[in-house]
């Protein structure tokens, strides 16, 4: 019984053998799937080619999961985390601004991410990404305080009138946490933004 097992096991090709190590819904660096085949390059060729995987970026791998609606999108947070190869990151989209109350009303086509290690516009899958060092640093999670500081900071790119949304924040202040909000100034805020929550009578 165990020879006709060997015998079998010699017939599965080796793209085969590496698919048995993927999981539906992960995403996966091709140097991590080296270590399950001997020829990896041409295995992840047959695997896309069969569509059992599809490549998000040069050397990045997602293996589909499915719903009754057809192929789900990966995580964000496992997409960003296998392109830095780390897991030190903030991961958020400006249309999060609009949820202040503040009268935004644009939306953006591009998820911010900050991190230690990137910069700059990259294209993960059908995901565009806006990876930025910031200074300052960021926290570990996204809070309405920490996306009122973000906000001042990056007015200036923002498709949206300054000094209208300037005025709201003025208006608005006494919605929000005041100790969080003078934390995420100090800790986040470039020197404009410092200067314009102090003027804030609150």
């Amino acid at each position: 019984m165990e020879r006709i097992s060997y015998k079998l096991s010699m017939y599965i090709h080796s793209h085969q053998k590496l698919a048995i190590h993927l999981k539906a819904g992960r995403v996966y660096r091709r140097e991590v799937l080296n270590a399950f085949s001997k020829a990896v390059d041409r295995d992840l060729a047959t695997l896309t080619d069969q569509g059992v995987l599809k490549k998000i970026a040069a050397g990045i791998y997602y293996k589909p999961a499915f719903s009754r609606f057809g192929i789900l999108p990966p995580n964000d947070k496992d997409l960003v985390q296998c392109f830095l190869r780390d897991d030190v990151f903030l991961v958020f989209s400006w249309n999060q601004y609009n949820a202040l109350g503040l009268g935004l009303t644009q939306l953006y086509n591009r998820l911010v991410v900050y991190n230690h290690k990137r910069h700059g516009i990259f294209k993960l899958g059908n995901k565009t990404f806006d990876f930025r060092r910031p200074v300052r640093g960021f926290p570990s999670e996204v809070t309405p305080e920490f996306l009122l500081v973000d906000l001042v900071n990056n007015l200036g790119e923002l498709a949206e009138d300054e000094d209208f949304i300037k005025s709201q924040i003025v208006c608005s202040i006494h919605k929000f946490n005041r100790q969080k909000v003078n934390q995420c100034v100090k800790e986040y805020g470039k020197v404009a933004t410092k200067n314009f929550f102090k003027e804030i009578d609150y």
